[in-house]
């Protein structure tokens, strides 16, 4: 006789076996040789086990993982490459859209092997955004999602790296008339803003013969209450101020240092000599004789009368509020032709 503890219960050996397979109080795995108290138990057990094949929606068994999953395939909306079953089509189709690692075109109800074939694909008959590997149906839709996640110019359609890039793509001639005409003699060139004037006056390419040194000069003399000029970074001598004098410095086959050449004043490396020497004329390690007019919140300074333009055309720090700062931009703008002259 066998004894069931279960049922309190003596049965011949065939009658137990009869009986377990019967009965609502056993729920028997004959691979494992494992007595469930309940079918939750054994069919969490057929899920969860590698050693069954188990479909729990059809509770249906097959011989091999390669037949649960072509039973998943055919009678379910099942992804193979996450073993996920889904309650319908769309469920599946949003899943194919939202995970990355599905090439897949909602549109044409089409899977790629790749992500390039997905996007040749989605350009050729569709409107892709490469960057994010999403297709859209129509044109403005596409146009709405750069203008919405990237930098993006609508005018021109181009992206952008940056919102810099963007900035500086907008701010230049090709969304901005060139308003600014150059006042030096025998030059025709203008520009799209008073700081790019300013640039061109200091480069000392202008036919008027302008230098930064000249743009210097004028600036200290009529900034005589110091609204962008730094007096301590002036030389005074007899009540009159004026720019420190600008050191001309070249470098040598000796500023090699085994692998660049070096700048000994930042330490910066250059590739070739003339690279070194061009950034020895720069301004760059001149002394920084502007400052932003904003000095409590602000206090960038600037070795150059174009970067402390630029600044303030940047509205940054919000330094164009101020109408003396304003005025003086003003007059800088208007005294560029006694400079270039």
């Amino acid at each position: 006789m066998v004894y069931c503890d279960r049922c309190d219960r003596s049965f011949s050996y065939n009658g137990f076996l009869q009986h377990r397979r019967t009965s609502q109080n056993h729920h028997y795995c004959d691979d494992h040789n494992v007595d469930f108290d309940s079918w939750l138990g054994l069919k969490e057990h057929y899920v969860q086990s590698p050693h069954h094949h188990y479909c729990q929606r059809c509770d249906e068994h097959f011989n091999t993982r390669r037949g649960v999953l072509s039973h998943y395939e055919r009678s379910h909306h099942f992804c193979r490459t996450h073993l996920q079953i889904f309650n319908n089509a769309k469920g599946l189709k949003e899943h194919y859209v939202q995970h990355s690692d599905h090439y897949y075109c909602q549109y044409c109800d089409e899977h790629f092997d790749d992500e390039d074939d997905f996007l040749d694909h989605a350009e050729d008959d569709h409107f892709v955004c490469r960057p994010c590997g999403k297709i859209f149906g129509t044109r403005a839709k596409q146009q709405e999602h750069y203008e919405n996640h990237h930098y993006y110019c609508k005018s021109c359609d181009r992206l952008f790296n940056s919102q810099s890039n963007l900035d500086h793509h907008l701010a230049s001639s090709i969304h901005k008339p060139r308003a600014f005409a150059c006042p030096g003699r025998n030059c025709n060139k203008a520009f799209v803003s008073i700081s790019a004037l300013i640039l061109h006056a200091e480069s000392g390419t202008c036919p008027s013969g302008t230098t930064r040194k000249t743009v210097n000069e004028y600036v200290v003399r009529m900034d005589r209450t110091n609204v962008i000029t730094n007096p301590n970074r002036l030389i005074t001598s007899g009540g009159v101020s004026a720019p420190p004098a600008q050191t001309r410095t070249y470098a040598t086959a000796q500023a090699w240092n085994g692998r660049a050449y070096e700048c000994f004043l930042c330490h910066k490396e250059f590739r070739a000599l003339s690279a070194l020497n061009a950034h020895l004329a720069s301004p760059v390690h001149q002394s920084k004789i502007y400052r932003c007019p904003n000095v409590g919140a602000c206090g960038m300074e600037f070795v150059a009368l174009s970067g402390l333009s630029q600044h303030v055309e940047g509205g940054s720090c919000g330094v164009q509020r101020f109408r003396q700062v304003r005025d003086m931009m003003a007059q800088i703008q208007s005294g560029m032709r006694a400079i270039a002259l």
